[in-house]
Formats: structure tokens, C-alpha cells, sequence
């Protein structure tokens, strides 16, 4: 089985040791790096492979929540930390799990099996669920093949465990999370504006601070999403 590769970032020393002590009672987990700044971490994402990271959001210079921010295709990530009130922010940015400090062992493989749960997921998709073209996606639903013509989406909505495809001509509801259908759709077509959407550029009508307007349906922008955007919006 092919091991998790986990990065450990804390400015406290005994909450990474805590970490390290953890992760070597989970066969499948790997420690590949400990990190007590941010910025370090930063570098340390781009100059090897991580699969999860478990990141303390409280740390000087660079906190956590901005680190995520700061990366253009993060790792999966599982927030740790000893402030209840930051958990909003954090599943705003499609987090893994939050771990409020101090971290019980129960909770935290609780924590490693939501990211085993959600890669599993991943692979399903890219494999008999999903098959890709560079003009349509074919989705499983109920053992019959639908062609959903990239061209006809209008916007994606995330259903917990499912996700709602709005076309021009239907809507269609597939298992899997909108994560790992933004990773198969093109970035200069579809982008995500809010945790639980995602909206075709080309049937953008009109849009504000706050929200967007899609054929009439007025959609939230979700304040971690809403630079990307307006940037693209811009282009």
C-alpha cells in the first residue's frame, strides 16, 4: 500500500512531537518533513511530494489560513489548532478535517480516515465514473453513461457526498465531491466560487462583491474564492 506522505507544521515543539508519535502508530502514515514556520513549509511543499499536511493555524509571520491561500494546488490538509473559532475559515478552503488542540488519538485517525474516505473517492471518479474528453465529461449515474457536454454546463453544486451538474438542458446528480471535478474540468473554462460551487466563465451575466449571476440564478461568492474570480472575470 502505498504510503501517505504527511507534512507537520507547528510553531510548538511538543504539538509537533505529539504529531510525529501519532503518525508512527498508523502504518500507512510517513512523516517527510516537520516545520515550525510557515514560510518554511512553503518551501518545503514545493521542493518535494506531500499528500496531507497537518497545519497549525496560530503561527507568527504567516499563519495557516493564508499559507493555504498562498498555494496554487495545496495538498490535502488537516487543520490543527487550540481556537474553535477559526473552524469557519477553515472548511471554507475544502479542509480535510479540523483538530481542536489538545488532539485526543481517537480524533486524529478519525481525521486520517476522512482523508483515506476522500481519496478513495477520488480514484472511483477517475476511473469508471469519469471519463474524460476535451469536449465532454461521461458520468455514471445509476449504471447508465451520461454525456455531460462541457459547452451546456452552467454551474456545478457540491451535495455533501454528491454533486448537481445545472446545464442548459438538465440536471444531473453524480456521487463524488466538486474538488475532484474542478481537477478534471479546464481552468480557463470553470472555476470555483464559493465551497459548495463552481461556475462556468461563459455564462457569467453579471456579478458583484458578493455574488454572481448564472442564466438568472444568482449564486454566493465565498470570500477565500472571490480574488481568483475577479481575476479571471478580468482577463
Amino acid at each position: 500500500m502505498k504510503p501517505i506522505r504527511c507534512l507537520l507544521v507547528d510553531d510548538e515543539p511538543p504539538a509537533i512531537e505529539l504529531l510525529e508519535r501519532y503518525v508512527r502508530m498508523i502504518d500507512q502514515l510517513e512523516v517527510v518533513g516537520t516545520s515550525h514556520s510557515a514560510v518554511k513549509a512553503f518551501d518545503m511543499v514545493r521542493e518535494q511530494p506531500i499528500d496531507l499536511i497537518f497545519l497549525d493555524i496560530r503561527m507568527p509571520v504567516l499563519n495557516g489560513i493564508d499559507f493555504i491561500k498562498t498555494l496554487k494546488n495545496p495538498p490535502s490538509i488537516i487543520l490543527t489548532t487550540a481556537y474553535r473559532e477559526y473552524a469557519i475559515d477553515g472548511y471554507d478552503l475544502d479542509i480535510i478535517d479540523y483538530l481542536l488542540k489538545p488532539i485526543a488519538f481517537d480524533r486524529f485517525l478519525k481525521a486520517v480516515d476522512r482523508y483515506r474516505d476522500r481519496t478513495a473517492t477520488k480514484v472511483i471518479e477517475k476511473a469508471p465514473d469519469l471519463e474524460e474528453s476535451n469536449e465532454f465529461i461521461l458520468c455514471n449515474v445509476n449504471r447508465t453513461k451520461h454525456k455531460v457536454w462541457l459547452k451546456d454546463i452552467l454551474y456545478i453544486e457540491s451535495l455533501k457526498d454528491y454533486v448537481r451538474f445545472h446545464t442548459t438542458k438538465s440536471r444531473l446528480v453524480v456521487k463524488g465531491n466538486l474538488g475532484s471535478f474542478m481537477k478534471q474540468l479546464p481552468t480557463a473554462q470553470f472555476v470555483r466560487i464559493h465551497r459548495s460551487y463552481a461556475v462556468a466563465l461563459a455564462y457569467v451575466s453579471a456579478h458583484n462583491q458578493s455574488e454572481v449571476l448564472v442564466e438568472g440564478i444568482r449564486l454566493p461568492i465565498g470570500k477565500s474564492y472571490r480574488d481568483g474570480l475577479l481575476r479571471l472575470i478580468s482577463i
